[in-house]
């Protein structure tokens, strides 16, 4: 049995999140195949794992996840002019824009989340100034006065929906929706969903780090997922057994900066517009990768404790943390196997 690990990096909104995926390859037990191909989408790399009877079966399939995936970022990306998402966001202030059913229950869905998580995940984020640098160009802290203003068009209260036209209607000028926390998930989601209608019996979809996985690989045993200990990316903190099921890591340990010896994380508050502190890594598994990411970033802002608050919300999912100061924390219904020491 050979193994493949791959570090899976995530784009700018969410933390690049790290997981050691190990997928066992045997080209002929059970006459089946398991071919996987990387792709760049939502501006982020993806990698999709088919299990087929054949190559180019396998092959085929790969070919109709990407382009389910490529059909959503078209009616979500906030920076493609021509989507949905976009034309929403021009007519802030001015008017509803009507949307496809499925990009309005999108929305509608992580209203719904900010809502339960209190605005620790808030899709009108997007209108957030960027104030904080996480590439070696900040040299002072922001002040109180530009952290405020950094927020001010970011509030899901002012998301407008209608749903008897479908509209989206953003009540501020200025404001902004945009799908970087759950989108991907939603992707993944989405590409297992064509497959499993089309009868694909087992894969993986992992759009940039949001994973979906159902059935069992080319040799007959779960998918095996390892999670970054954030403290050394070479090694890892847990390894979760998989079969139809989704798992998300939102983290803190790439991007930050230090301001008197004081660590400031790239994860933003969007209530206050300071970085989240004293979680440095969550990952939560459950049966869709879209709700996983919603759960994970809510989690991240909230802090442990009223982070387990939330998931007890969501029975179906399992969650565990690492603190700044390397506690691990798990829920009660966490089935990953832990390591016993991070450093």
């Amino acid at each position: 049995m050979t193994f493949l690990s791959a570090s899976l990096r995530e784009g700018t909104t969410k933390q690049s999140l790290s997981f050691i995926l190990f997928i066992a390859f045997s080209f002929q037990s059970f006459a089946q195949v398991q071919r996987q191909r990387p792709v760049t989408l939502m501006g982020s790399r993806f990698d999709i794992t088919i299990v087929a009877t054949d190559s180019l079966k396998a092959e085929k399939h790969i070919d109709e996840v990407i382009a389910e995936m490529s059909r959503i970022e078209e009616l979500i990306s906030d920076w493609k002019v021509n989507s949905q998402i976009s034309e929403v966001n021009r007519n802030a202030g001015v008017k509803p824009v009507k949307v496809d059913r499925e990009v309005f229950e999108l929305t509608q869905r992580s209203l719904y989340f900010s809502e339960l998580s209190e605005g620790a995940f808030d899709i009108g984020y997007a209108a957030m100034d960027k104030i904080w640098k996480f590439d070696g160009s900040m040299v002072k802290m922001p002040t109180s006065e530009e952290i405020k203003r950094s927020v001010a068009k970011v509030g899901y209260q002012n998301i407008i929906l209608d749903s008897l036209n479908s509209t989206i209607f953003l009540k501020l000028s200025g404001m902004k929706i945009g799908f970087g926390a759950t989108g991907k998930g939603y992707a993944a989601d989405k590409g297992r969903d064509l497959m499993e209608a089309k009868g694909v019996k087992a894969g993986i979809v992992n759009a940039s780090g949001d994973m979906t996985t159902w059935g069992k690989s080319v040799r007959g045993k779960a998918w095996n997922v390892g999670v970054t200990n954030p403290f050394d990316e070479e090694k890892y903190l847990a390894v979760i057994s998989l079969n139809r099921d989704a798992v998300t890591t939102s983290g803190s340990y790439e991007k930050y900066v230090e301001f008197d010896g004081k660590r400031y994380a790239h994860i933003i508050n969007p209530v206050t517009g300071y970085p989240a502190t004293g979680l440095i890594s969550v990952t939560v598994v459950g049966p869709s990768a879209e709700t996983a990411n919603g759960l994970s970033t809510s989690i991240m802002v909230l802090g442990s404790t009223k982070g387990l608050e939330l998931l007890l919300k969501f029975p179906a999912y399992s969650c565990v943390m690492v603190t700044d100061d390397g506690e691990v924390v798990k829920s009660a219904n966490f089935k990953g196997k832990l390591k016993r020491k991070l450093k």
